[in-house]
C-alpha cells in the first residue's frame, strides 16, 4: 500500500519537470490591450496626400452663382452695374403735328355736323345765296335747330382761329408764342367779338325800339359766319400744309373768299333792314365803320402790342 502511494508520488514529479522543460506554445493567448490607455489617434494628424499628389486639377469652366443673381442680372430693365440716369430736357416739337390734329379736327366736325344734320346746311345756303326766298320763313327753318346753330358757331370759331394763326405765323406776327397758346387766345378772341356784338345789337334794337330789325341783322352776320367756315376750311388745310406759289394760292383765294363774303353780308343786311325800317345809305355806313371797322382797328392794335 505505501509502495503503491510512493509509485504514484514519483510518476507526478517526472511528469511536471517534463512539462517544465517543453517551449511556450506559440498560439498562446495576447496580451490584453485593455490594460494600457489608448493614445488620441488626432493627436498626431497625417500630412494631406493630396498636396503631395502629381496630378492637378483642372480649373472650373463655370463660376457658380447664385440663381436670383443670374435673373437680375441678365433683366432688361433693372440694372444695378450701371445705374440709369434721367436726363431732362426741354421737348422742342419741329413737326407740325398741331397744326395736322387741329386740322383733321375741324374736318372731324364739318363732317359731324354733314351727316348729322344736312337739312340745316341745306337751309343755310339757300337762305344766303337766294335773295327772293322769304327771310321770315327761312328764319323759322332754321330757329328751330337750336343745337346745330350752336355748333357751326364753334366752327366758325376754330377755323378763323387756325385761319388767323397761319397769318400771323406767315407775316412774322406770332413773336415767341406757341401754336395752342395762340389759336387759344384767338378763337376766345373771336367768340368775345362776337359775343360782345350779338348782347350791343340786341340792346341797340330794345333802346331804339326795332327788335325786328336788329335780330334780322344778327340773324345775317352769324348766317355769313357759318358758310364763311364751311367755305374757309379747304383753303386753310392747303395754307397749312403746302409751300411756294400753291401756298401763295390758296392764301390769295382765301382772303379774296373772306373778302367777297363780308361783302355779300354787309350788302344783305343793308337790303333786309332796309325792308323793315326806312334807314338812309350814309347811316349804314357809320354803323359799319363804328360797329365793324373800329373793332378791327382796335383788335389789330393790341395784338400787334401783345404779339411785338
Amino acid at each position: 500500500m505505501k509502495s503503491g502511494r510512493s509509485i504514484c508520488l514519483i510518476l507526478m514529479l517526472l511528469a511536471g519537470l517534463c512539462a517544465g522543460a517543453q517551449p511556450r506554445d506559440s498560439r498562446s493567448l495576447p496580451v490584453d490591450t485593455a490594460r494600457f490607455s489608448v493614445l488620441d489617434s488626432l493627436g498626431n494628424p497625417i500630412a494631406d496626400t493630396l498636396r503631395r499628389d502629381t496630378f492637378q486639377l483642372p480649373p472650373l469652366l463655370v463660376t457658380p452663382q447664385r440663381f436670383d443673381s443670374v435673373v437680375w442680372t441678365r433683366h432688361p430693365f433693372i440694372s444695378f452695374q450701371n445705374p440709369v440716369r434721367l436726363r431732362e430736357s426741354v421737348h422742342v416739337t419741329e413737326g407740325k403735328e398741331s397744326l395736322f390734329y387741329t386740322s383733321m379736327g375741324l374736318l372731324l366736325l364739318l363732317a359731324i355736323a354733314r351727316s348729322g344734320f344736312p337739312r340745316y346746311l341745306a337751309d343755310l345756303f339757300r337762305l344766303f345765296f337766294r335773295a327772293n326766298l322769304r327771310q321770315r320763313q327761312a328764319k323759322e327753318q332754321l330757329q328751330q335747330s337750336p343745337m346745330p346753330s350752336l355748333y357751326m358757331n364753334v366752327l366758325y370759331f376754330g377755323v378763323g382761329a387756325l385761319f388767323l394763326n397761319l397769318l400771323f405765323r406767315r407775316f412774322g406776327l406770332a413773336g415767341g408764342w406757341g401754336f395752342w397758346p395762340l389759336f387759344g387766345y384767338t378763337a376766345a378772341g373771336l367768340a368775345a367779338l362776337y359775343l360782345g356784338k350779338f348782347i350791343v345789337l340786341r340792346l341797340v334794337g330794345w333802346i331804339l325800339r326795332v327788335p325786328g330789325p336788329a335780330e334780322a341783322y344778327v340773324f345775317i352776320v352769324f348766317t355769313a359766319n357759318k358758310i364763311l367756315a364751311m367755305l374757309l376750311l379747304p383753303f386753310v388745310v392747303l395754307l397749312a400744309f403746302t409751300e411756294g406759289a400753291l401756298n401763295q394760292v390758296a392764301l390769295t383765294l382765301a382772303l379774296t373768299l373772306a373778302g367777297g363774303v363780308f361783302a355779300y353780308r354787309y350788302f344783305l343786311s343793308y337790303t333786309t333792314v332796309q325792308r323793315q325800317v326806312r334807314l338812309p345809305f350814309f347811316h349804314f355806313v357809320l354803323y359799319l365803320v363804328a360797329f365793324e371797322l373800329v373793332p378791327l382797328l382796335l383788335i389789330n392794335k393790341l395784338l400787334f402790342r401783345v404779339l411785338g
